[in-house]
């Protein structure tokens, strides 16, 4: 199958998953926020003090926080229940006439008159945020308001066919309420996605998915996480205290699904990556990966699939001001913008020779490294976030598939050229692909003189091929540190062993 055909074949799938999207029902229990944007020109400085003004050209309100998770849910197409707690005051009624217009959204959020109705003011000037102030009250409920709230979050799960618990810290999800939800859904045998927050995730114990970001990982983990092992340090930790899956968004590098099999410790770790893409906000992305995440999961669509829609679903939102807005045609646009953009990525020597001075015109640092690359593991993936890390735009050479039958024997390459260039061109700290022909990629490294040259634990300096060139101006080899037990070879030693 050549590229051109494997791509469509990918972006057909991916089509086939965002058209099984179901209208289900999804009850969205959590803290509800009102969003207000104050957007205009910052063309001059105050004469009081050294600060921007703002001259306020625009001011509009959506609503934010779980009313944001609900609103997403809703315009893919699904019928909400809403669940939160609002104050008696301006902000709750404006909150209130915008999900009214709405008639398949209904309102259960509960009224407490002893606290505000937390409210986010974003000043804008060019499509940038200048200030954020934020009106709100942290403090849990108490009493009537929080029997009230136990009472409209056991109702509308009773209802539901998938639950969103949207934990932004305000006080609304606390042990009671979250208890009660995560019960009523056990009872139903229904999904339960969390967006978590803070430093306990116990409290979440029983759910289906969390889907914290990095730095929420890191912190409820009370682990550094800087690469792909602090990462899954970090994962096994939170599964051992919630015993649910956890995606972890990692913005530009997509989706690091963990999940505990059972009956056994052995943790599974699947990558979902994404094409990055120019972000305008990152505001409310998060939101409407919780409710693809979950409108996926209550169509029967698996967890890595799900996850998958999830980054085009996030993707689809950074590129847009504000909370933006999402629906199938939005998840169907963003496949059709990303298999675009895919091929960019793999190149002929001659327009890789093109790219790579670009690259070096604007002061950037080319690096190369190259391989068989026949079936993927994490050691390839190692390599390649170790590879990039040394400069600034990373080149990756793949042997075509007459060059490693010659180097590998005739029952080679496993998978053939053109998809392992594209699966390669998947990952986002991959620059480039280049397929050369040789036995080694020595024309290729003549050809764009990088800077650094990467090479495996499995060589040294004076073993990698290419040292003598990168050397005469000036250029380095790096190695990358050798984990143990990955190769191909021995992974189809495994399979054949399990096989017989």
């Amino acid at each position: 199958m050549d590229l051109e055909n494997l791509m469509t074949q990918v972006k057909s799938n991916q089509e086939v998953l965002i058209r099984r999207l179901k209208a289900c029902r999804v009850a969205v229990i959590g803290d509800v926020m009102l969003d207000h944007y104050v957007s205009g020109n910052a063309d001059r400085l105050s004469p009081e003090a050294p600060i921007q003004v703002l001259e306020v050209k625009n001011e509009f309100q959506v609503p934010g926080g779980a009313a944001n998770v609900a609103m997403k849910a809703l315009e893919l197409g699904s019928k909400v229940e809403i669940v939160g707690l609002i104050g008696k005051d301006q902000a709750s009624e404006d909150l209130q006439r915008q999900l009214a217009v709405h008639a398949e959204l209904l309102n259960s959020l509960v009224v407490d008159s002893g606290r505000s109705t937390t409210l986010k003011t974003r000043y804008i000037a060019h499509n940038q945020q200048l200030l954020r102030v934020d009106r709100e009250h942290r403090e849990p409920p108490s009493g009537e308001p929080l029997e009230r709230l136990i009472l409209a979050a056991q109702k509308a799960v009773a209802e539901a066919d998938v639950v969103i618990l949207e934990d932004y810290g305000k006080g609304v999800l606390g042990p009671e309420v979250i208890s009660a939800a995560l019960a009523a859904a056990k009872q139903k045998g229904i999904p339960v996605v969390v967006d978590p927050c803070g430093r306990d995730y116990r409290r979440y114990a029983g759910s289906t998915v969390l889907t914290p970001n990095l730095k929420e990982a890191s912190l409820a983990s009370e682990q550094p996480i800087s690469d792909l092992n602090s990462l899954e340090a970090a994962a096994k930790t939170l599964l051992k205290q919630t015993g649910a899956a956890l995606a972890i968004t990692r913005e530009a590098e997509g989706i690091s699904l963990f999940q505990q099999e059972s009956a056994s410790e052995h943790v599974l770790h699947t990558h979902l990556p994404t094409v990055p893409v120019t972000v305008y906000d990152v505001t409310g992305a998060g939101d409407a990966v919780a409710a693809s995440l979950a409108l996926a999961l209550a169509s029967g669509i698996s967890l890595p699939d799900a996850c998958s829609l999830a980054n085009i679903a996030g993707r689809s939102i950074v590129r847009q001001l504000g909370v933006g807005t999402i629906s199938i045609s939005h998840l169907l646009t963003e496949v059709k913008n990303e298999h675009d953009l895919l091929p960019e990525k793999i190149m002929d020597f001659q327009s890789a020779q093109k790219r790579v001075q670009e690259v070096r015109n604007t002061g950037g640092r080319i690096v190369f490294t190259n391989g068989c690359f026949d079936i993927l593991h994490y050691g390839h993936a190692y390599l390649l976030q170790f590879a990039r890390n040394q400069g600034d735009f990373l080149v990756l050479g793949i042997n075509s598939d007459a060059s490693v039958q010659r180097l590998k024997g005739p029952t080679r390459p496993y998978v053939e050229e053109n998809q392992r260039a594209y699966m390669l061109s998947l990952y986002p700290f991959v620059d480039m692909v280049v397929i050369f022909d040789e036995d080694t990629p020595v024309n290729l490294i003549s050809a764009i003189k990088p800077e650094i040259l990467v090479k495996g634990g499995d060589y040294t300096p004076d073993t990698t091929v290419g040292r003598e060139i990168v050397e005469t101006y000036g250029g380095k080899v790096a190695i990358c540190p050798r984990l143990e037990g990955l190769s191909t070879t021995e992974i189809a030693h495994k399979i054949n062993s399990v096989s017989r």
